[in-house]
C-alpha cells in the first residue's frame, strides 16, 4: 500500500519537476482563466493531480478552499495570495513555492496583480472524488 502510494507521489512529482524547470472553481474566479490537467493518479482513495492554471493579468481566482492540501509553484509571474483576514499571507514570484492546507479554516484567493500571465503548477491531494476547489463567499474584504 505505502510502495503504490509512494510510486504515485513521485510520478506525478517528477511530472511537476520536469514542468518547472523549464477555472480554477472559486467564486467567481475572472474571466479568462484556464486550467488543464497535465497527471493524475488515485491510491488508496486519495487523487493526487497536477495541473496548469493561468489567471490572464487582473483577474482572481475567487473565494475559496480545498479539501485536501495543494503544493503549487509559480512557472511565470506574480502570484498575490490573501487569506481571510483581506491580507496578504504570500507573494509569489517565478519559481516560488506555495503549500495551502485543506479545509474551510483556509479561505483564500489568489489575485494575478502584474501584466503578465500568472502560471502556476499546482498539486492537488483530494479525497477521491472531491473538486478541486469548493467556493467560498467573499469575507468582508474590498476586493474580490
Amino acid at each position: 500500500m505505502r510502495t503504490a502510494l509512494r510510486t504515485a507521489v513521485a510520478g506525478v512529482a517528477t511530472a511537476a519537476a520536469l514542468m518547472t524547470c523549464g477555472s480554477a472553481g472559486a467564486t467567481p474566479p475572472g474571466p479568462g482563466i484556464t486550467s488543464r490537467i497535465l497527471a493524475r493518479a488515485t491510491v488508496d482513495g486519495t487523487d493526487y493531480i497536477l495541473r496548469e492554471v493561468t489567471l490572464p493579468p487582473g483577474q482572481t481566482t475567487g473565494w475559496h478552499y480545498h479539501d485536501g492540501p495543494l503544493y503549487g509553484v509559480v512557472r511565470q509571474g506574480t502570484l498575490s495570495h490573501y487569506d481571510s483576514s483581506c491580507g496578504p499571507d504570500g507573494v509569489y514570484g517565478t519559481g516560488e513555492r506555495i503549500e495551502e492546507p485543506p479545509g474551510p479554516g483556509y479561505v483564500h484567493i489568489g489575485r494575478n496583480l502584474g501584466d503578465v500571465p500568472l502560471v502556476l503548477d499546482v498539486l492537488y491531494v483530494l479525497p477521491h472524488g472531491s473538486p478541486f476547489s469548493e467556493d467560498a463567499p467573499n469575507p468582508g474584504c474590498p476586493f474580490q
